[in-house]
C-alpha cells in the first residue's frame, strides 16, 4: 500500500495494478484478493485527500494474454490523459497534495494494523470489496490517529517499552528516561500495552499535541541509594 501511496506522492498522475485472474494463481496464496482489498482501501485515501480515485486502477491478465495486456495499459492511459496532471485537475496545489499524501505514506503501518480485520476478509465475488471502505469510515480512521508518549515524571527506565518496539522508535538506557522518536513511531501501541501496570508511564493521546522530549541533561535517573550517596 505504501509504495501506490508514494508513487502519486512523488507526482505519478496514475498508478496501475495488473495481478493473474483470481482463482487461477499458480502459488495459490490468494494474493490477487488481497491486493483487490487492499486497492479498494487506498483508494478511498486518495480519495479523502482529495485525488480522483480513477487514477489507481486494478485489473487482471495471464501471462498468455498480451493482447489484453496492452489494451488494458492503452485504456488506462487514455482515462489519465483525459483526468490530466495529477493535482491540478483536482483543482488541489501539487505541493499541498504531496505534504498530504506523504503523511498518509507514514501512516500506513497503522492503517494496515486498524484495518487488519477488513484486509483479511476475502470475498469470492469481488464486486463485495468495491463497497467495503467509505469516506466517512477514512475521515474517522484518520481523526482518531493516536500517538504514544513516555512520561518522564513516571518512566523508570526499565527498557520493557524500548527491547518491544518493532520499529526500535525508542531511545534510552538503563536510568535514562526513554524517548519516543515521533517520525519513525508506526502507532502500533506496543509500548503502551508491555508498559508495566506499576509505572503506567506510556500515555495514548488522540486529537492532543504530544509534548516535546524532556531535555537531554535531565533524562538521568537518580535512584534513590546514588541519590543519597550524592
Amino acid at each position: 500500500m505504501a509504495f501506490l501511496i508514494r508513487a502519486f506522492s512523488k507526482g505519478m498522475d496514475g498508478v496501475c495494478v495488473i495481478g493473474c485472474w483470481p482463482g487461477e494463481c499458480n502459488y495459490a496464496t490468494g494474493g490477487n484478493y488481497y491486493a483487490f482489498n487492499m486497492v479498494q482501501l487506498s483508494k478511498r485515501l486518495l480519495e479523502h485527500e482529495g485525488v480522483n480515485p480513477e487514477r489507481l486502477m486494478i485489473d487482471w491478465c495471464s501471462s498468455s494474454e498480451g493482447i489484453r495486456f496492452a489494451n488494458l495499459i492503452d485504456e488506462f492511459s487514455n482515462r489519465i490523459r483525459e483526468l490530466g496532471p495529477l493535482g491540478k485537475a483536482e483543482g488541489v496545489d501539487q505541493e499541498e497534495l504531496k505534504g498530504r499524501l506523504e503523511g498518509i505514506v507514514k501512516l500506513i503501518p497503522y492503517i494496515k494494523l486498524a484495518k487488519r480485520e477488513k484486509l483479511s476478509l476475502r470475498f469470492d465475488e469481488l464486486d463485495k470489496y468495491r463497497e467495503l471502505y467509505t469516506l466517512e469510515e477514512i475521515d474517522q480512521l484518520l481523526r482518531e490517529v493516536p500517538s504514544y508518549y513516555i512520561d518522564p515524571e513516571k518512566c523508570q527506565a526499565c527498557g520493557t517499552c524500548r527491547r518491544r518496539c518493532p520499529v526500535d522508535a525508542i531511545s534510552g538506557d538503563k536510568n535514562l528516561i526513554h524517548i519516543i522518536d515521533q517520525d519513525r513511531c508506526i502507532r502500533c501501541g506496543t509500548c503502551y500495552e508491555v508498559c508495566p501496570p506499576r509505572f503506567r508511564a506510556v500515555k495514548r493521546l488522540v486529537g492532543e499535541p504530544v509534548p516535546p522530549p524532556i531535555e537531554e541533561e535531565k533524562r538521568v535517573i537518580l535512584r534513590e541509594k546514588k541519590a543519597k550517596e550524592a
